[in-house]
């Protein structure tokens, strides 16, 4: 929006506020302002993007004031707002227990371009979009300009379900802001799953917007759309995609989830408990975005992979995207899709033949029922990518020190933008640190060390990069514990493909409690036998343990 513009928009607001309050209000000062609030008894306070609240002038808002400005809008709705007709702005009323308007916010519409340039490749794949973020974070900002890409740029029929005006703004005329769409008010917010399907019905629009999904019939008609082949943008209630499955009203729209009991094989096969949440369906929405704050995004491009791992405890990572920058589809490539260079090939090669010789020396292919420690993919992967870590209050001398002790695959950023893990100093974590908080939002793992010494950070670092269940041949630590367990799951292979029992060598016994807790986790039952420095560990199934449990 010009410059010209935002200032005939906000003279419209101001024109509605009584003489004494605008008189205090210049252009420079509602630059960046969202909200002007007036309550009864109290001074008119604007409120900033940044956060700011400032207070103008001396005088209390009086009655005569709120009836000042009631008088120049439209009535209120059901749900307590009006709007001005032509612009975006809304004004909101809260009531005393007699329903007298006794407080105002007026919140300000403003057109912003730009904001989804960062997503245009995924706006334009013809899919349905779920916007998650908190209140105020600008979804309905970024709905108002995805409608006018998919209506103008794209060519495609759009129909924008507009509750309470917040989307295209108030008067019959839908505002410029959502270029050649469609509009159909909604007088109720009950209403909105009703408009929902006439829209559908009536309209025969290829694509739907439709902002602030918040109920389970709202939920159902989204489905109901997008099983007839609509594209639907929309946003509901949630910060996050993992609060949305949470929701018990609003799951529906990533795939709903059930509760399943597993039978004892399938159990073992998964080493997971008997009992397991699951996606029941087929997600609602193709891609989840989750706005971080108004330039950070979170996308989630595959809805089902995403809810899948998720309900399974696995971890995964959103690709987090940045307003303002431009994504091209061509460059999203992974790193398995494109060619490369000679030297990663040659440690691949070198990788696979290193993991060739220590299956053949243990005599046994990892099993898919196992997630083996020491996966081939996964070293694959690793070789790829170096792992970018972010300390925080952490020695970055010993940090180097450590990385080229051991020859790992890492390096330190000074962006946390870049980074893959974050490693923090415990006690510096205390009182909510605000990089923490933004790792968090990030999605990214944060290890914490004890003090700034070379054994402790030696020891957070193998945790923070898997460094604990890799092969010796890779990294050239091994020490007897990993040894010991991965004596363990070979044996559990063997015992899920038929043998009676495995006896496995001598461990101490914090060794074998180690052992004994990985037979769990696979639903299956060991005992120490034997004594002194030869009690170990014994491994029952087969027909020893058909006739343990029978």
């Amino acid at each position: 929006m010009s410059n010209l513009q935002f200032h005939n928009d906000l003279d419209r607001l101001l024109e509605i506020l009584p003489d004494r309050v605008r008189r205090l209000m210049t252009y420079e000062q509602m630059e960046d302002v969202i909200e002007i609030v007036l309550d009864i008894g109290r001074t008119p306070e604007i409120r900033h993007a940044t956060g700011k609240i400032e207070y103008i002038g001396n005088d209390f808002v009086t009655d005569e004031d709120i009836s000042y400005i009631t008088s120049h809008i439209q009535e209120f709705t059901s749900d307590n707002r009006s709007g001005i007709p032509g612009t975006l702005h809304r004004i909101s009323a809260i009531r005393n227990r007699q329903g007298k308007v006794i407080g105002l916010t007026c919140r300000i519409g403003r057109v912003v371009t730009g904001t989804i340039a960062c997503i245009k490749d995924i706006c334009m794949m013809n899919k349905s979009i779920l916007f998650l973020g908190r209140p105020g974070v600008g979804k309905t900002t970024k709905l108002r300009e995805i409608s006018r890409l998919v209506a103008d740029e794209l060519g495609k029929r759009v129909v924008v379900v507009d509750t309470s005006n917040e989307i295209a703004g108030d008067g019959d005329t839908a505002h410029p802001a959502i270029g050649h769409a469609r509009r159909m008010q909604v007088r109720q917010p009950e209403f909105q799953k009703d408009i929902m399907i006439e829209a559908v019905e009536n309209h025969t629009p290829e694509v739907i917007v439709v902002d602030e999904i918040g109920t389970e019939a709202e939920a159902q008609a989204a489905r109901t759309i997008a099983e007839r082949g609509v594209m639907l943008i929309a946003t509901a209630h949630g910060n996050s995609l993992e609060s949305l499955i949470k929701n018990p009203t609003l799951s529906d729209l990533v795939g709903g989830i059930q509760s399943v009991t597993l039978g004892d094989d399938e159990a073992r096969r998964r080493a997971s408990q008997k009992t397991v949440l699951e996606r029941e369906k087929q997600p609602t929405f193709d891609i989840v975005i989750e706005i971080l704050d108004r330039n950070t995004l979170a996308v989630y491009k595959d809805t089902a992979e995403a809810v899948d791992y998720i309900l399974r405890g696995w971890p995964i990572r959103p690709e987090i995207r940045k307003v303002d920058k431009v994504y091209d589809a061509a460059e999203q490539k992974t790193t398995q899709e494109t060619e490369l260079p000679k030297k990663e090939h040659d440690s691949i090669n070198e990788l696979k033949e290193n993991l060739d010789k220590f299956e053949h020396k243990t005599h046994q292919e990892p099993s898919d029922s196992l997630k083996f420690s020491f996966s081939r993919q996964k070293y694959v992967d690793e070789v790829k990518k170096i792992k970018k870590i972010y300390l925080y209050a952490v020695s970055r001398t010993i940090v180097e020190k450590v990385i080229e002790r051991l020859d790992l695959n890492a390096e330190i950023t000074r962006n946390l933008d870049d980074a893959d893990i974050v490693i923090a100093h415990k006690n510096f974590a205390k009182g909510g640190a605000r990089i923490l908080s933004t790792a968090n939002d990030y999605r990214l793992q944060v290890f914490y060390i004890k003090t700034n010494s070379m054994a402790q950070i030696q020891k957070v670092l193998k945790e923070a990069l898997d460094i604990t269940e890799t092969s010796e041949t890779l990294f050239g630590y091994y020490d007897d514990a990993e040894r010991a367990l991965d004596e363990a799951k070979a044996a559990i292979n063997k015992i899920l493909a038929g043998a009676a029992h495995v006896e496995l060598a001598p461990q101490n016994q914090h060794i074998r409690k180690l052992q004994h807790e990985l037979v769990e986790q696979h639903n299956l039952e060991s005992k120490s036998v034997g004594e002194g420095a030869e009690r170990h560990l014994r491994i029952i199934g087969g027909t020893d343990y058909n006739e343990k449990i029978g």
